[in-house]
């Protein structure tokens, strides 16, 4: 297939702020977890498939199925939709309070 130009579970876009290697990142509707440290501005390479341990709001409990979303402000997952961006589904449990939990990420924005 002549016009085929990548998989896409893999993206490279400009960094929109300071990164570090496995840091979730929004660029625009996109979201995926960085492979590596980027600056502002610098090319970074984002996963945008697959189950990352993400870190979330504390003070809230997540099942697995459960639908996460991405607070940009916080850099953190939560349950809550409202004003957030759809990332995936949690695939661990998570209690309140906790740091983290898995989620998969669903590729598509």
């Amino acid at each position: 297939m002549r016009n085929h130009v990548q998989p896409g579970r893999t993206l490279t876009l400009p960094a929109p702020y300071d990164v570090k290697s496995g840091e979730g990142v929004q660029v625009g509707a996109i979201f995926g977890v960085a492979n590596g440290d980027a600056s502002t501005g610098e090319p970074v390479d984002l996963d945008v498939e697959g189950v990352f341990d993400l870190p979330k709001v504390s003070a809230q409990a997540i099942a697995p199925g459960d639908k996460v979303y991405w607070i940009a402000a916080d850099k953190a997952l939560t349950k809550t939709a409202s004003g957030n961006t759809l990332i995936g589904v949690a695939t661990t449990a998570a209690a309140n309070p906790s740091a983290s939990v898995n989620a998969r990420l669903n590729g598509s924005f």
